[in-house]
């Protein structure tokens, strides 16, 4: 009798199960999906940001920067900025290009520009990422001035032409995305493109330190206020009839002189650079272990490197 229960109330829920697999509980179509006619996917909505731009929302960043987001990062890290006085060769609007490993490689660009740069400048960030929900695209609008630019495709978005129209820099990470183990990846084009297109220079820039500092998966820097610095390069500007094509391997070179300037001295980064002999910054070959081991070397701190001139 017992063990008949057992295996009635078994086979009953067996039964169960399996009309409630072929069951469409309101959602399932009738219709399978090879049969299914086609139907264009709909257009995502652009968040807008030229709120962000206004005076009102200036000042508003300008006291969260200059407040707790510099005082956040001046006790969480050791940084070193070198190569502002590259900037005073501006003489308008630019396209800072950075390499990036590290979701500190905002903040840590932007709070390193000078006052009047940094608040004429806007970022570039992945739409899928930071402007998935309105909040977390509210919040970064209102504290790094970004604006959202499609990473995965797509016709290319008219925002960046028009704030350099209107005299504002755009930063962009030609890289598309964070480095999985600190070293530099292929770079894209549309920086060199917005360059040859608008007629702005490029600035080069290169960060060294941040992936140490806090990598992927981590949402705050490691403990022991690591080392970090960011070094700006001369502007670089699109020769007469020099396309994008041309132009991008120019600006990947010139970031990657400025990281083994940063590793070495700027004698012997420029003496390589000058026969083209510059060290490639994507990486040692190996394991990816080996690899992120490399990437998270101590930098040396400005004090102790040595200098080109006794």
């Amino acid at each position: 009798m017992g063990t008949s229960l057992v295996r009635f109330s078994r086979d009953t829920v067996k039964d169960v199960r399996q009309v409630a697999r072929g069951w469409r509980w309101g959602r399932r179509p009738q219709v399978p999906r090879s049969a299914e006619p086609y139907v264009l996917p709909k257009e995502t909505t652009v968040f807008p940001t030229r709120w962000a731009r206004t005076p009102a929302a200036i000042a508003v960043r300008d006291m969260i920067q200059k407040g707790p987001l510099n005082a956040i990062l001046g006790f969480e890290l050791s940084q070193h900025v070198s190569g502002l006085d590259s900037l005073l060769k501006l003489n308008g609007p630019a396209i800072i290009v950075a390499n990036h490993s590290s979701h500190l490689d905002t903040p840590l660009l932007l709070l390193s520009l000078p006052d009047a740069i940094r608040r004429k400048t806007a970022f570039a960030a992945a739409a899928d990422y930071f402007f998935d929900t309105w909040w977390r695209a509210a919040g970064s609008a209102i504290v790094f001035n970004t604006f959202p630019i499609e990473r995965r495709g797509g016709k290319m978005s008219s925002t960046p032409g028009d704030l350099l129209a209107d005299g504002w820099n755009v930063v962009v990470f030609p890289e598309g995305t964070r480095s999985p183990d600190g070293w530099m990846q292929r770079f894209r084009m549309g920086a060199a493109y917005l360059a040859v297109e608008h007629g702005v220079p490029v600035v080069p820039v290169g960060i060294k330190g941040s992936f140490a500092a806090m990598p992927r998966g981590r949402g705050w820097p490691v403990p022991g206020r690591p080392a970090v610095a960011i070094r700006y390069g001369d502007p670089l500007h699109p020769l007469e009839g020099e396309t994008p094509r041309e132009f991008a391997p120019r600006i990947s070179a010139a970031v990657s002189a400025l990281l083994d300037e940063e590793s070495t001295t700027w004698y012997e980064s420029r003496r390589r650079a000058a026969i083209g002999a510059s060290p490639v910054q994507t990486g040692p070959s190996g394991a990816r272990w080996r690899r992120v081991w490399e990437s998270t070397r101590p930098i040396r701190p400005a004090e102790s490197k040595r200098r080109a001139w006794k």
